[in-house]
């Protein structure tokens, strides 16, 4: 699916709406002309039983009321679900499957009560054609000959019911009818150990739907991951998520304006890679509260039962503590930062100096933080540092060591400590 970016998010949004009122438009015509044309087809036997075609006017503002009722319900329950909807449906054919076999056996009984209750049940006759042979005499020969001939006879065609066991049967198709949808709305995730073949949960491409929010978008680096191919399941972009893109992106803030930019580019990026699928979830969208679109991404990835990709460390952990499994671009880039072990050495450019005594700081190729004991008086060197010890905290990996030649001793001086001024 196509992901709107820029002003295309609020075209595609205006698109649909669109789309919308024309159907609805058309909806109320098509009940208008349905009406109009019952009016107008109207005889007199239909006026004597119909006694509401006498109030033309009245019939056609009626179906227009239904249209509106119609459309206003549809309108307020914008969120619709189509496992729902399956899930009625093959409720409704079960149900009516077991009505079914439940009426045969209430005719069963009825036949077999019948003869003691002759009311239950009583005979259909009607005029039948039936052909029969007669003997006529010839008018010219006088010899008698057969001729058939169509006559009218009145036979059995069927049973009627008593209105009280055709009641019978329409409150066991409508009980059938309720208990069998209300069973299988309420258990349809379970409803494939049933019936194998019967699954009310939507294919996916690949293993559970990876739902990305606007700090991956934003950091880019969501598209390099994309391109190793290391993703197999579909990326989802709620509506909500582009709509705070779209909010960032024409922000006044010269800053937030570029990393808005950023993300619409980014996304640019993600459509285009060639195996990756893109696909929005419409979701109605609630601007101007992050709080509330973090706790609607959790809700959402929940629902579809997916994975959340983020930067995001207060949200990594709601989702964490909510169940919800999440991806940490981060965690990610620190899993496959290089290990350095004591003992080896790394050649590292002293930028500052750290909070301990002597202490320097510089940093390797993808960003770890070096503290380098004796390193403050080798600022703007590259020197060789001997790793002496490392630590792995949620914001990055810390790696410690001594600059080469620099004793034990005179690294660890009384005093020193092993922080680190970022």
């Amino acid at each position: 699916m196509d992901v709107p970016y820029g002003d295309g998010v609020f075209a595609h949004r205006f698109g649909a709406e669109f789309v919308l009122i024309i159907l609805r438009a058309l909806f109320v015509l098509a009940l208008g002309v349905v009406a109009i044309t019952f009016i107008a087809g109207e005889n007199e036997q239909a006026s004597k039983i119909f006694w509401f075609t006498q109030y033309a006017d009245l019939l056609l503002i009626s179906c227009l009321g239904i249209a509106m009722i119609f459309i206003a319900v549809d309108i307020f329950i914008p969120q619709k679900s189509l496992k729902a909807i399956s899930g009625v449906f093959f409720g409704l054919v079960v149900g009516m499957v077991i009505a079914f076999g439940l009426s045969m056996i209430v005719d069963l009984a009825v036949n077999s009560l019948s003869r003691t209750f002759p009311q239950l049940r009583s005979p259909v006759y009607a005029d039948v054609p039936i052909d029969e042979e007669i003997i006529v005499e010839d008018p010219v020969t006088g010899v008698p000959r057969r001729e058939s001939v169509t006559k009218l006879r009145s036979r059995q065609i069927g049973y009627q019911d008593h209105p009280f066991v055709s009641t019978i049967k329409l409150m066991i198709g409508v009980v059938c009818c309720y208990l069998t949808v209300s069973f299988i709305v309420q258990t349809k995730d379970d409803i494939r150990f049933v019936v194998p073949y019967v699954e009310f949960t939507r294919q996916q491409k690949g293993g559970r739907p990876l739902l990305i929010d606007t700090s991956v978008i934003i950091d880019g680096r969501i598209v390099d991951l994309a391109q190793t191919k290391v993703f197999e399941s579909e990326f989802i972009v709620p509506r909500f998520v582009l709509a705070e893109l779209q909010m960032v992106a024409d922000s006044a803030d010269k800053l937030k304006r570029n990393r808005g930019r950023r993300g619409l580019d980014v996304l640019n990026k993600l459509q285009s890679t060639k195996g990756v699928e893109i696909v929005v979830h419409d979701v109605k969208s609630e601007l101007g509260d992050p709080v509330a679109v973090d706790e609607r991404l959790v809700d959402l990835a929940k629902n579809l039962n997916g994975r959340i990709v983020t930067n995001d460390y207060n949200l990594n952990q709601v989702a964490r503590v909510r169940g919800v499994d999440v991806i940490n671009i981060n965690d990610i880039a620190n899993a496959l930062k290089p290990v350095l072990l004591p003992g080896e050495g790394v050649a590292v450019r002293i930028i500052k100096p750290g909070e301990g005594d002597g202490q320097g700081i510089g940093y390797l190729e993808d960003g770890t933080m070096v503290v380098v004991e004796g390193g403050k008086s080798r600022i703007g060197q590259t020197v060789d540092v001997a790793v002496t010890s490392s630590l792995q905290t949620s914001a990055g990996r810390m790696i410690f060591g001594r600059a080469d030649g620099v004793s034990v001793q005179q690294a660890r001086k009384p005093g020193a400590t092993p922080g680190a001024k970022a």
